[in-house]
């Protein structure tokens, strides 16, 4: 068999990694300068990092995060009540082992998407399945599902998720339906996954937010007694960025 011949089978096993790195090896002649356990090594480590990149790719597509937000770009100098050392912590996943929640509120422009979104990439990049959601979006889409018969479907990717994060909490009112939706997101995600929350409301007023007495202590005993809060102040965070063409 020659080294054309060994490539496309290495390819036909989707062995991508692995062809492209013995196609180069081979092409530049490079092979002769490892021995074969250093080069079947090689060929493993390259097919492992192949994989992986791909698979982290497809989480971060499947995420649909908002903007290309990253911890190592988090700006720790503004005023805004950000712990350094506590967020870092966080930014460790450790609370995803946990199955624990994250809970960000402050004024709007302080930076409350950025940081849940870093979070968010972050957990990608460690593949962990991450979905992102404005509130408001999730519980039309979860309506629409029901309507459409789709409902099941929708819960299941959403379970598959080991992290969900849900932007502007309580931005709009909940009716009936919006509550319930809710309640469903919530009681699937419960004590099995993530939840990162971000929200302009302080927690202390979630529950008249939320309605419905009894739905609503369901909801914040889900939520609320397994979270990390981060509580941001100050000024927009725009204010200070200047706008270019």
């Amino acid at each position: 068999m020659n080294q054309q011949q060994t490539i496309e089978r290495m390819k036909n096993m989707r062995l991508l990694g692995m062809a492209h790195t013995h196609y180069t090896n081979v092409h530049d002649q490079l092979c002769q300068d490892y021995t074969i356990d250093q080069y079947i090594t090689l060929l493993v480590d390259q097919e492992w990092e192949y994989r992986h990149n791909k698979k982290m790719s497809t989480l971060l597509k499947n995420a649909r995060f908002r903007a290309p937000a990253t911890i190592d770009n988090i700006d720790y100098t503004a005023h805004r009540g950000l712990d350094k050392n506590a967020f870092e912590r966080l930014a460790t996943l450790g609370f995803l082992a946990k199955n624990q929640n994250i809970i960000i509120t402050g004024p709007t422009g302080i930076g409350k998407s950025y940081l849940a979104q870093a979070i968010g990439r972050k957990a990608c990049i460690e593949l962990h399945p991450t979905i992102y959601f404005s509130t408001a979006r999730l519980i039309d889409d979860i309506q629409l599902a029901r309507i459409q018969g789709t409902y099941h479907k929708l819960i299941n990717n959403i379970q598959k998720a080991k992290l969900l994060i849900l932007e502007d909490f309580g931005l709009l009112p909940f009716d009936q339906n919006g509550r319930q939706a809710l309640m469903d997101i919530v009681e699937h995600k419960y004590d099995q996954s993530s939840l990162i929350i971000t929200s302009q409301i302080p927690v202390a007023n979630w529950h008249q937010l939320i309605g419905e007495g009894t739905i609503a202590d369901a909801i914040l005993d889900r939520i609320i007694h397994t979270s990390h809060r981060i509580v941001l102040h100050g000024e927009s965070l725009r204010k200070n960025t200047k706008l270019t063409d």
